[in-house]
């Protein structure tokens, strides 16, 4: 995987407005929608002009730049969703941090259950050989799908070229959505029309939410038909899935997690991780540093669910409700789905709700 992407991919990510939307324990503020923002279009126009070389020297041809580009008018509903995002207004003030269990409950839910359990089955035989080729768990790929759009019965409406033609034209990250948008340009050159990409605001798409760079370097053709399709083909979709998180480092056979009990004698101040996370460092502030799954044993931690990681696997703490309730051993697979949406809320919701479809 392209490293250097995955803070940028992991940002995005939380933006999606599907179920894997940036969550209030990692956002750390209220988002408030700003007044929407007077735009002048000769100046966006002069924006689109600016990158167009840019555009046709990453290999984007000049009469896609030219047709697509034609007639864009910036969308001033992506500006006022952007600016509600963390650090996106002057007045936003950080909020405290909030307890797991109520995103649990409406996130982890019978409905999703339930329906996560009925697309289990009726996928089943592309998910084996999907688990077989990528090693990651049927069930989690199904989560992932499940989260991110209602097990692909909602994938966002809007049309992706405008949103980050938008979103780098306004500037706070420009340079990020710069790129994302000459790699939309390019799957419209693969031959991807531009009726199908469409998502989130942030620029997100298909049955997965991948931004368009990882359309380009992560989809994959599940089905063998020639085409990567993660906008209508679930089997290339969920393949997608298993093969981004291969590359964010997937360990075969090892469980995302386990809840445990924590004894109140446990000296949690002892455990404080010694470093500081490069990205997203509020939401690994929140883990522990590494033990065993048998030191935490040893400490008197107890598994009370199954499977438990082997006892030489590596594994952080995490007490999203704070002492006293259920807590999490985390492995290293867990921090491959923090990859996908690097929230804590999001990727332990995963992990339970693929545990819960697969009983």
């Amino acid at each position: 995987m392209i490293r250097n992407l995955l803070p940028a991919l992991a940002l995005l990510l939380t933006l999606s407005s599907g179920a894997g939307a940036a969550q209030p324990e990692d956002a750390g503020v209220t988002p408030v929608e700003a007044a929407p923002a007077e735009i002048g279009n000769p100046a966006f126009n002069a924006f689109l002009a600016s990158i167009r070389a840019r555009a046709i020297a990453a290999g984007v041809s000049p009469t896609t730049f030219d047709r697509e580009t034609a007639g864009l008018t910036p969308n001033e509903r992506v500006i006022r969703f952007d600016r509600a995002q963390p650090g996106g207004g002057a007045n936003q003030a950080p909020s405290p941090t909030l307890d797991f269990a109520p995103y649990k409950a409406k996130h982890v839910d019978s409905v999703r259950i339930n329906t996560g359990r009925s697309r289990y089955q009726s996928l089943r035989p592309r998910l084996q050989r999907i688990e077989a080729q990528t090693g990651v768990p049927e069930s989690i790929a199904l989560a992932i799908y499940g989260h991110e759009t209602g097990y692909g019965s909602y994938s966002g409406n809007f049309d992706t070229i405008r949103s980050l033609a938008t979103l780098a034209y306004e500037g706070r990250r420009r340079e990020l959505f710069t790129a994302e948008l000459i790699a939309a340009l390019k799957l419209i050159d693969q031959g991807v029309p531009r009726s199908r990409l469409k998502g989130s605001w942030a620029g997100a798409t298909g049955y997965p939410q991948f931004l368009p760079s990882m359309v380009l370097r992560l989809a994959v053709d599940g089905d063998g038909d020639g085409r990567r399709d993660i906008w209508t083909n679930e089997t290339d979709a969920l393949a997608s899935i298993g093969n981004y998180l291969v590359n964010a480092g997937w360990k075969p056979g090892v469980p995302w997690g386990v809840a445990v009990r924590v004894p109140e004698t446990v000296d949690r101040a002892a455990f404080t991780p010694r470093l500081q996370s490069p990205r997203c460092p509020r939401v690994h502030a929140r883990h522990s540093r590494w033990l065993t799954v048998g030191e935490w044993r040893a400490l008197g931690v107890q598994p009370l669910t199954w499977p438990v990681p082997a006892n030489d696997e590596l594994a952080a703490l995490i007490e999203p409700d704070g002492p006293g309730r259920t807590a999490y051993l985390l492995t290293t697979n867990y921090r491959a789905i923090l990859d996908y949406n690097c929230s804590n809320f999001y990727a332990l919701s995963v992990g339970l709700l693929a545990d819960e479809v697969a009983r």
